[in-house]
């Protein structure tokens, strides 16, 4: 299993080439690297550490990290709902820190 230092160094590689930054908040980013090694291993494909998931790949899709609802979180808010992957602008504080709502779905509609 990775660790955070390779995961951090992958996942950055990856996402900073799409327009995606992790929080300047080094120990949130941390905290949130360790979750998603915490349910790679759990149930073996990294979830959103900051959601749910029921352990069945098939119904979590929309929660392996990154997220289907990164890309609209980070366009509206500047960060994501966990706050691992921010806009530079969030970084550099050029946008307000707003709460970013949940928009997945109730398990009932899923």
């Amino acid at each position: 299993m990775r660790d955070r230092t390779s995961l951090r160094k992958t996942l950055q590689n990856i996402q900073e080439a799409l327009g995606y930054f992790f929080n300047t908040n080094e120990e949130q980013v941390d905290s949130l690297l360790q979750g998603l090694l915490t349910n790679k291993e759990r149930y073996g494909y990294m979830s959103c550490p900051c959601r749910l998931a029921s352990g069945k790949k098939e119904k979590d899709r929309d929660i392996i990290c990154p997220c289907v609802y990164r890309e609209p979180d980070v366009k509206e808010y500047g960060s994501c709902y966990c706050g691992l992957y921010v806009s530079s602008d969030w970084n550099e504080d050029k946008m307000a820190h707003e709460h970013v709502p949940e928009r997945r779905p109730p398990l009932a509609k899923r």
